[in-house]
């Protein structure tokens, strides 16, 4: 009798728990599906099947009777997320798109895809796996084409994939890789890029965030794919050459032949640029470098990537997004050739911040100017004479008012990864470690805006949550020879598993809050 006594209390208390955000908070929530549905930004954002884990938290917390942070835990997995495809057959990759795209139809949402199977992803770390040839991954774009059909939706290509491109992995092998790398049945990623192990797939590849899940038919359990979590690269001391992939100071603009409304961020740096015109002298004598297989594979890289921007958009319902790092990891000078390399002209834009923890603003401020750059380029200007975030704001807006197009239509627009930017991005307190690893489940992290749509920035597609929040990054040994993470003193899950303690860490420090 006990027993049947303490299960009905346990199953209302979960009744309870699923109710009270909808309950207490339903002006706030209200107020959020409002703003994300409204007609001139399109459809509300879709809700993807959780991972079963986080429901199996919730009945334990409603069990011992934490009603408040079970009910923020099940806002939290209710909350709009990125749907993770990678690693699948074509056949079924189609199939798992097309039973996503339709159940969001039927609900009258926009589904947000995260394709994360391009070859030699992740440089081999974590996240590692995707496709084996071009051609493969071309015959996967294709499938995924197909499954989307005629359906409406948001897609961030290929999180990490510019940002990290082969020939930027001998540098990231040396800084990021772990000291074990897990078994391909748990892939994991390493944050070379922006993002973090993935979610257990359900259907679909989990990458810098959500499981992918079959929305109509029971969930089959394969391998977990986890994306790559970007780890910013250490940042180069005064005088250095960065390393590639690595955080850098920004270039100072070479002189125009006319005068210009704008300086570099040190004036002293005028002094060390060629006059107009000049040229770089020619050197016959000097052979040019053979090629490498890093070269052939970065080449490769960015074919791959322009067939599946060309692919998708040629749907004409597809938004794609291409990766373009975080606002720590690569200055705008740097990122914008690759995304112009990419196909970024035939995209709808490009994606910031997934798996990562950078701020609102540091991230719009980043977008802004890689947008305004893009455009700058596409005008035939240099993208090494374009503004970088540490330039002084006198200086940023001179340019921008001498540069930037007035109709945001003419520039390239951005979405973004809130999931776990609450707090902003974490700093080790203590040096110790050999490598802090702060894109690996750092501490004390709390999930950032709700997904929307309505932005109210004109160049702001939306603020989503790409990578799903609750997932392990993975072991992270921090350079030591683990297995214990030294910051949280325990054994973290793999990549892409249900970490249960920052689960709680993100609701708790959920910037806005998610409990009453």
């Amino acid at each position: 009798m006990r027993t049947r006594r303490k299960t009905l209390a346990v199953s209302v208390a979960v009744l309870a728990a699923t109710s009270l955000p909808v309950l207490s908070g339903s002006t706030v929530q209200a107020a959020v599906q409002k703003r994300a549905a409204a007609p001139s930004r399109g459809l509300p954002l879709y809700v993807p099947p959780a991972d079963r884990a986080s429901y199996r938290q919730v009945t334990r917390l409603a069990w011992r009777g934490d009603y408040r942070t079970a009910a923020g835990l099940l806002a939290m997995v209710r909350t709009p997320q990125a749907v993770w495809y990678g690693d699948e057959s074509p056949a079924r990759v189609a199939r798992l798109v097309r039973m996503t795209t339709s159940d969001a139809a039927r609900q009258g949402r926009l589904p947000v895809l995260a394709l994360y199977n391009v070859p030699g992803r992740d440089c081999g770390s974590y996240s590692a796996g995707g496709a084996r040839t071009t051609e493969e991954y071309e015959a996967w774009i294709d499938a995924v084409a197909e499954g989307i059909g005629d359906r409406e939706v948001m897609v961030v290509l290929e999180p990490d994939s510019l940002a990290l491109l082969p020939s930027d992995c001998g540098e990231q092998a040396s800084e990021d890789t772990p000291a074990e790398t897990p078994t391909p049945a748990t892939t994991t990623t390493p944050e070379a890029g922006p993002s973090a192990a993935a979610g257990t797939e359900t259907g679909t590849a989990a990458g810098t965030g959500a499981a992918a899940v079959e929305p109509t038919e029971p969930s089959v359990t394969e391998p977990a794919l986890t994306k790559p979590t970007t780890a910013p690269s250490p940042e180069p001391r005064p005088g250095t050459v960065p390393a590639p992939g690595a955080a850098v100071t920004a270039g100072t603009p070479p002189p125009s032949p006319e005068p210009t409304p704008f300086l570099p961020a040190d004036p002293a740096d005028l002094d060390k640029q060629p006059e107009a015109g000049d040229q770089a002298p020619t050197e016959p004598e000097l052979e040019a470098e053979p090629e490498t297989g890093e070269d052939r594979l970065t080449e490769a890289r960015f074919t791959e990537i322009k067939y599946a921007v060309d692919t998708l958009m040629a749907l004409g319902n597809a938004k794609v997004y291409l990766d373009a790092g975080h606002a720590g990891w690569h200055t705008v000078s740097s990122i914008v050739p690759r995304l112009v390399k990419a196909g970024a002209d035939e995209a709808t834009g490009f994606a910031l911040n997934v798996s990562h923890y950078q701020t609102d603003r540091d991230t719009a401020l980043y977008g802004r100017l890689i947008s305004a750059c893009l455009a700058y380029v596409a005008d035939g200007g240099d993208p090494a004479a374009c503004p970088e975030r540490d330039w002084s704001r006198r200086h940023l807006r001179a340019w921008l008012r001498a540069h930037e197009p007035h109709d945001p239509s003419e520039m390239k627009h951005f979405v973004t990864d809130t999931s776990r930017n609450g707090r902003g991005p974490w700093t080790p307190r203590y040096s110790r470690h050999a490598d802090p690893q702060s894109w690996c489940n750092p501490p004390r992290r709390g999930l950032g805006a709700r997904p929307t749509t309505a932005t109210g920035n004109p160049l702001h597609d939306a603020a989503l949550w790409v990578k799903t929040p609750g997932q392990s990054d993975g072991r992270c040994f921090r350079g030591t020879s683990g297995p214990s993470d030294p910051v949280r003193g325990a054994v973290n899950p793999e990549a892409g598993q249900w970490f249960p303690d920052q689960a709680q860490e993100l609701v708790r420090f959920a910037r806005p809050s998610l409990t009453p």
